[in-house]
């Protein structure tokens, strides 16, 4: 996003002490530590740089607070009535919210994140009462909720017009691709005619007109950039939140409920038995089998009690049947038995009563 300054003044030292400068000094400066830090080759969160990106949070918000007090921009006016000297100060919410998000604090992210997205709708929102920005923006404290994402077909969202399983539709899709190539297409010929003008103002050439146009380009230029920017914002606090929901529920001890503990006894086999055992062992409580098995009958705790009493009966007719069967097998190999008998021995063989 690096982009040479609105101010087509002189520059300025970056290191002066920001409570003694003007409005059109705070905004330079901010404006050139931005540059700066967009433009490094060391590392973002180097002290070095994280001391020069603070510096310019301050000397940007000491200018907003300026433009505030002195209510330069009104939603009563057009841009027209806007003085030229004052359409660069429209920028102040953008910069501000661009360098926000260089401070690499992680403890703090989300928070600089949900900073800079307001600074960032707070920039469209006026540059849309002044007609420079179209797109349709949640009002003051209103979330972006998900309907609104999905219906803009600009956005990398889930998708407007969801096809069936909750999938984008091809129209919304082909839709949404239109769009962005139209956008790039605007961006490409705005940073053109951007160069073109830029040269005529630092060349010291340019009147009210070619400035005016300077300023306005500047403008629309960062309405593209904040938009692109908010969605990769979006994308960031949700998973950044879901992250720390799930640190959160993680930190929670997990609630399980616990079975009560038996206390421990000893296991006979009849009251009797248990009595003379009790005598024996007066420390340790005892029971026989039948109360141990009516115990943990009443509290579910048999391994037998999960099994449908259907099963256990279809088993149980089962094995009748299986039953029935041997008993018929034999049944009917007795009869066989006795019938080979009869073939190979006369009738009365084996017979020795009434014999004289």
């Amino acid at each position: 996003m690096a982009d040479s300054g609105p101010s087509s003044g002189a520059g300025l030292p970056v290191d002066p002490d920001s409570k003694n400068l003007k409005l059109p000094e705070l905004l330079e400066l901010g404006w050139k530590i931005y540059e700066e830090v967009d433009n490094t080759n060391e590392p973002l969160n180097s002290s070095s740089v994280q001391a020069r990106v603070r510096r310019g949070v301050s000397a940007l918000e000491e200018a907003a607070a300026m433009v505030a007090q002195l209510e330069l921009f009104s939603r009563n006016e057009d841009l027209e009535e806007v003085a030229t000297a004052d359409l660069r100060f429209l920028l102040l919410p953008a910069l501000l919210g661009a360098l926000q998000l260089k401070l690499s604090d992680r403890a703090r992210r989300l928070q600089h994140l949900c900073s800079a997205r307001e600074l960032f709708l707070d920039f469209l929102r006026r540059c849309k009462d002044y007609g420079l920005c179209k797109a349709d923006l949640p009002e003051p404290g209103e979330a972006d909720s998900p309907e609104e994402a999905e219906s803009d077909p600009g956005r990398d969202g889930p998708g407007a017009q969801s096809g069936p399983g909750g999938q984008p539709s091809l129209a919304a899709m082909a839709m949404r691709r239109q769009c962005k190539i139209e956008q790039y297409r605007q961006k490409k010929e705005l940073e053109a005619r951007l160069s073109e003008v830029r040269k005529a103002v630092e060349s010291g050439r340019a009147d009210d007109e070619v400035t005016r146009e300077f300023h306005l380009l500047h403008i629309r230029r960062w309405v593209a950039v904040c938009l692109d920017e908010l969605q990769s914002m979006d994308l960031e606090m949700q998973v950044l939140q879901s992250k720390e929901f799930m640190n959160q529920g993680s930190s929670k001890p997990p609630s399980h409920r616990g079975r009560q503990p038996m206390k421990p006894f000893i296991l006979t086999r009849d009251a009797a038995q248990a009595h003379v055992f009790g005598a024996g062992y007066p420390s340790l409580p005892t029971m026989s089998v039948n109360d141990w098995y009516e115990q943990h009958a009443k509290h579910g705790q048999l391994p037998d009690q999960g099994i449908p009493k259907r099963a256990t009966r279809d088993n149980e007719e089962d094995n009748e049947e299986d039953e029935e069967e041997q008993e018929d097998e034999q049944s009917l190999q007795k009869a066989r038995q006795w019938d080979e008998w009869k073939d190979s021995h006369r009738r009365g063989y084996g017979n020795r009563h009434n014999m004289g």
